[in-house]
């Protein structure tokens, strides 16, 4: 699989520009990995929904790690 950089956030600080240019770049890497579990013979729903969850468990570690920070 090849690198992966993210480009840096664009200058609005708006919610939905920063939701859509981060959606922007993930997308691609997130569609190569999809396609390389289901040439191996995962199914695709699966494979997404199993990234969701890995989002979510991430960011809600993240979240109970910066409630603990005073």
């Amino acid at each position: 699989m090849k690198e992966f950089e993210f480009v840096g956030p664009p200058a609005e600080d708006g919610a939905a520009d920063l939701s859509t240019a981060c959606g922007r770049q993930l997308k691609p890497v997130i569609h190569a990995i999809v396609q390389s579990a289901v040439a191996a013979g995962w199914r695709e729903e699966d494979v997404l929904l199993c990234l969701v969850d890995l989002a979510w468990e991430m960011y809600e570690q993240r979240r109970g790690e910066a409630e603990l920070d005073p």
